[in-house]
């Protein structure tokens, strides 16, 4: 048995990162997972020079301690100095790599070649295919402006309804993101005149929008939400690209255009020749991989 704990600064993407590579490993061997508010960083930082953590003090010893999130990384230094086990830590940190027993990263943030380092294509996430994937069923995901990305509402207004009308016999469904303006929710209210069942995220519980996924056959993604690009991945979909305005050729951006030239996604003036969505020639699974190259290394600890 695997005694897991997950040090989480409660961030809803780093909470998707350590939750899916639990559920990877869960499905691999026997596993009691403790997930663990991370302290303060000063508490952090004095429980790491004085060999405690109160926080794991009633729990079992950890085989795995899980971390994401630089506010968690003192955290898990200062639970393996004082209760052991291995400490990886999902994404770049920013203490030096070599205080991890595993750093996994995402290619897009550049990681070395070293023992102690697995990148990534894209940030582990829960995503998974659904038991049954509707061939009708489609999914628009709307970001928002970003340090990478700008926004055009009335360019991304225009190219839902044009998949809109060249899809005629897809049920398609929409949803926005806390980064979404005001103004584009407002526009892209107005699809639902045209059969768009529209879900703005305000009003949609916690793992809807995961669950569409996972049954949708086509999902949509603004360009700026790489980690939804990667989650439609995860699941199977075939995955398609809403163009909008890059701010600079960033590594994100390099990222998601390796995407497109590998034809694991489709961009929107790609789509415009034919109107034809290939599914991607594989399904991305990088939970499950990186869960069997932990399990390899230290298994069942």
């Amino acid at each position: 048995m695997t005694i897991l704990w997950l040090i989480t600064d409660n961030k809803p993407g780093h909470r998707s990162q350590l939750q899916g590579l639990a559920q990877a490993l869960a499905a691999r061997t026997s596993v009691v997972a403790h997930w663990i508010d991370t302290p303060a960083g000063r508490d952090a930082l004095w429980q790491w020079l004085t060999g405690r953590f109160p926080a794991g003090a009633a729990l079992p010893d950890p085989g795995l301690i899980l971390v994401a999130g630089h506010r968690t990384h003192l955290a898990g230094l200062a639970a393996r100095r004082a209760r052991g086990g291995k400490l990886i830590t999902l994404m770049r940190p920013s203490l030096p790599l070599g205080c991890f027993d595993l750093c996994v990263i995402p290619q897009h943030d550049a990681p070395p070649v070293r023992t102690n380092v697995i990148a990534t294509r894209g940030a582990l996430n829960t995503a998974r295919p659904g038991a049954e994937r509707n061939a009708d069923q489609g999914l628009f995901l709307i970001g928002g402006p970003s340090r990478h990305h700008g926004w055009d509402s009335a360019s991304l207004r225009a190219q839902i309804d044009a998949i809109v009308a060249a899809t005629p016999g897809m049920r398609w469904t929409l949803t926005t993101s806390r980064r979404t303006p005001a103004d584009t929710e407002a526009a892209l209210l107005g699809l639902q005149a045209r059969g768009v069942d529209v879900r703005p995220v305000r009003d949609t519980p916690p793992g809807w929008a995961m669950a569409q996924v996972a049954r949708s056959a086509q999902t949509w993604v603004t360009e700026d939400s790489v980690s939804m690009v990667y989650e439609s991945l995860t699941a199977g979909a075939a995955t398609g690209l809403l163009a909008v305005p890059r701010l600079g050729e960033t590594r994100i951006a390099a990222g998601v255009s390796a995407l497109r030239r590998e034809g694991l996604v489709t961009a929107f003036e790609d789509w415009q020749r034919d109107h034809v969505l290939p599914p991607p020639p594989m399904r991305l699974a990088e939970a499950d991989r990186v869960a069997e190259a932990v399990l390899a290394q230290w298994g069942g600890r």
